[in-house]
């Protein structure tokens, strides 16, 4: 199955926006309203309006919030009624989704109007600047994060995220069932939406599937009720992938193992092992194994280096004699 990207290209509108945001901004809708479910927030960084209002107009960036604080506020104050709509009226309104008012401050009636005539979502919270454009880039962050939905089983093991990958049918959920009863913890099976949040990929299960298990013979089994709620994992971030392969598809694998190969996902490269699979392999074994070399070659060991080592050793020492 081949993965399902979703970017969220258009971004999401400004009533999503308020809907979701966290409750502690507290936003009520001054005016505006019939904007909010056209006009779209794209970007994650914010803008303050103060330049914008003083003449420079061209730096209003599309997709962007404009958060208006005291100091907007008070230069608005200080013109005259012609003053404040002129200033207004300079907006490249079509390239604004919102404005944003901090710390409760009392807008001139010539904003709430150019707002109301334009459509365009005045919103106000209670909190002072900094704190509301901390909390809106951090919820933005999460609500226009790249996604990638991929066929695939996604464990909790060691602390780290472990997606499982192969064609259906090749043991994924029969190893991550073995892998749950040995004590690691499932986050999904079948579907992982992933999502790209700075440089790291979140994992975790949509919401449908959540705690549910696809065995074959067995059906669907609910993994909560059958080990218990230490058993399930939420979101995680993904540092592995390792790839079951029926062995006459594997071709040439590196017996050695000098060189991890790496998995990209939506532009991150992973470290990613290929085990083959055939009869009689116990696949819980050897996955469980992979994530130990794994993490030993994160913390600086490496014995495939060290055997090479070893060997260009006992070959020198041959030589000299």
């Amino acid at each position: 199955m081949r993965p399902n990207a979703e970017h969220h290209k258009q971004g999401i509108s400004v009533a999503e926006f308020i809907e979701h945001a966290p409750a502690e901004l507290e936003f009520s809708l001054l005016a505006g309203a019939r904007g909010a479910d056209d006009r779209r927030i794209t970007s994650v960084r914010i803008q303050k309006l103060g330049l914008a209002l003083a003449g420079f107009a061209r730096y209003i960036k599309l997709g962007r919030i404009q958060i208006a604080g005291q100091s907007e506020i008070s230069y608005l104050k200080q013109l005259d009624e012609n003053g404040r709509r002129n200033a207004l009226e300079n907006l490249d309104v079509e390239n604004i989704c919102c404005i944003v008012l901090t710390t409760v401050l009392q807008p001139p009636s010539e904003l709430c109007d150019f707002a109301e005539a334009n459509d365009l979502p005045l919103l106000r919270t209670p909190l002072v600047s900094s704190r509301t454009i901390s909390l809106i880039t951090d919820h933005l962050q999460e609500r226009l994060a790249p996604t990638e939905t991929v066929h695939g089983v996604l464990m909790e093991m060691y602390g780290i995220g472990v997606m499982l990958l192969g064609e259906s049918g090749i043991g994924k959920s029969e190893c991550a069932l073995d892998l749950i009863s040995r004590g690691h913890r499932l986050v999904t099976d079948d579907v992982v939406r992933i999502k790209k949040i700075g440089k790291l990929l979140h994992g975790e299960s949509p919401e449908l599937t959540c705690e549910f298990l696809e065995i074959r013979g067995l059906g669907i089994v609910n993994v909560r009720e059958l080990f218990g709620v230490s058993s399930i994992c939420g979101r995680i971030t993904i540092e592995l992938c390792i790839e079951l392969r029926k062995w006459k598809d594997t071709g040439s694998i590196e017996r050695i193992g000098l060189d991890m190969s790496e998995h990209e996902i939506l532009g991150i490269s992973t470290g990613k092992f290929v085990l083959p699979v055939s009869p009689g392999r116990n696949l819980s074994t050897l996955v469980e194994t992979a994530v130990r070399v794994f993490m030993l070659r994160a913390s600086g060991s490496n014995p495939v280096a060290d055997l090479v080592e070893r060997h260009d050793m006992i070959v020198a020492r041959g030589r000299s004699k």
